[in-house]
């Protein structure tokens, strides 16, 4: 049995059976050399959220938003030192490209990162999936570069396009293949959005499922389960998805203690993935929840080691919490704690105008032997809000409230034209309480 797979750029056929799941990976990784931790045993990631690039690119105040976005990303950057930036999903407002220009908005994304030789792993969001944009066209884009990490493990017609992982090692000494990865990564794609080039009977767009797939749920338990057997051992690891779960609205219902879980709350009712569906998969306006995120859930909270899911789409919300319970109007209890985050809205783009800024995120190699991080926001203000631990008692230790500050666009004139509109309003319909 042979598999394609690239190396680099290059499409090359290989036997399967000579290939260890290290190696496997190691030939679908980027062009760029493995992340390793610093000589001081940390790792830190900047998570950028919402950046929502190309709004209204017709009218002044679409492209003056994304010179303000840019400018976040190198306020942020000037202040923070990161190993791996995240783009965590919306890189684009899809429904306002053009088929010819959508993805150079990625160029003007990554320059920064660029400038300061930084590379980088994205997840894409509903809105980078549009008529004409899509998570395909986006990846062809961002493998462009060389800095780039963002690439494709999962593939199928429903998997979606950003479903990867990444490891990182101890130090640079390490080759693929020859070393136990510290850390791993992984990266999820909640699609949603709108499919590419396709309409329906009517003229309009066809809308597609908001959730993590059944095929990428497969993936992400059986590879863990031959990471942990290559390895012989639970590898701890993060994970990042755009559209936040169920488990985030269930704890948000339950209340966010300002104190305990602090952060903004303002984005109530979040909208989690499967918002808008049925449980038989139709999205007629009928249904508030499918419940289709179940399986991703289960997957999240089953595997061991994984110590957070980083989500953003709601622009309001940027608090943690511990999920280690059986939440109201769930069916299922977690099998292993797990935190859940929201980032900070990054972009002049899209609805709010809460401070923008980028959730960092600190782990340490004595930090991993406990499965807990460090993480805190890092504003455009240069200010640092919600710095907390995700440690054992986190939900128990008190920290200072957030201040919910705001900025608005300096050079933005919003006309009746803009499409910053909120989340549709989210409520769970009577028959699917538990």
């Amino acid at each position: 049995m042979y598999s394609l797979v690239f190396v680099g750029l290059a499409l090359v056929t290989l036997p399967v059976g000579v290939m260890t799941l290290a190696k496997r990976y190691a030939i679908n990784s980027s062009q760029s050399a493995p992340l390793v931790f610093n000589e001081d045993g940390t790792f830190q990631i900047s998570i950028f959220e919402d950046l929502h690039f190309g709004e209204n690119a017709w009218d002044q105040w679409g492209p003056q938003q994304d010179i303000n976005s840019v400018k976040v990303i190198n306020q942020v950057l000037d202040k923070e030192s990161p190993e791996l930036v995240v783009l965590n999903g919306d890189l684009i407002t899809g429904e306002n490209g053009f088929l010819e220009n959508s993805t150079v908005y990625l160029d003007q994304i990554v320059q920064p990162l660029v400038d300061r030789q930084l590379t980088w792993a994205s997840t894409y969001g509903n809105h980078d999936y549009d008529f004409n944009i899509s998570g395909e066209a986006i990846l062809a884009r961002e493998r462009q570069y060389v800095q780039s990490r963002t690439t494709k493990m999962v593939y199928g017609q429903h998997a979606g396009t950003s479903n990867y992982y990444l490891p990182v090692y101890n130090s640079s000494a390490c080759t693929y293949g020859g070393c136990t990865p510290l850390l791993l990564l992984w990266f999820f794609d909640s699609r949603g959005g709108f499919l590419y080039q396709q309409k329906d009977a009517e003229g309009q767009r066809v809308g597609q499922p908001n959730w993590v797939d059944t095929s990428v749920v497969d993936w992400f338990v059986q590879s863990s389960a031959q990471l942990t057997e290559t390895y012989n051992k639970v590898i701890p690891s993060l994970a990042f998805v755009h559209i936040p779960t169920f488990a985030s609205y269930a704890f948000q219902r339950e209340g966010v203690d300002p104190r305990l879980e602090p952060g903004v709350n303002d984005d109530e009712p979040l909208a989690p993935q499967a918002q808008g569906w049925c449980a038989d998969g139709t999205n007629d306006g009928s249904c508030e929840y499918g419940g289709q995120d179940v399986p991703f859930m289960e997957a999240i909270s089953g595997v061991p080691g994984v110590i957070a899911l980083f989500s953003g789409h709601d622009h309001g919300d940027t608090w943690c919490t511990k999920w280690d319970s059986r939440l109201p109007n769930m069916t299922f209890a977690p099998e292993h704690k797990v935190n859940l985050c929201f980032g900070q809205h990054s972009g002049y783009g899209g609805y709010g105008n809460w401070e923008r800024g980028s959730r960092q995120v600190l782990v340490t190699k004595e930090g991993l032997t406990r499965l807990e991080v460090d993480t805190w926001i890092r504003l455009e203000s240069g200010n640092i809000i919600g710095s907390v631990s995700l440690n054992g008692t986190y939900g128990e230790d008190e920290y200072p409230k957030t201040n919910d500050t705001m900025t608005h666009c300096p050079t933005c004139n919003y006309t009746a034209t803009s499409v910053r509109t909120k989340h549709k309003p989210f409520r769970i319909p009577e028959e699917n309480k538990k």
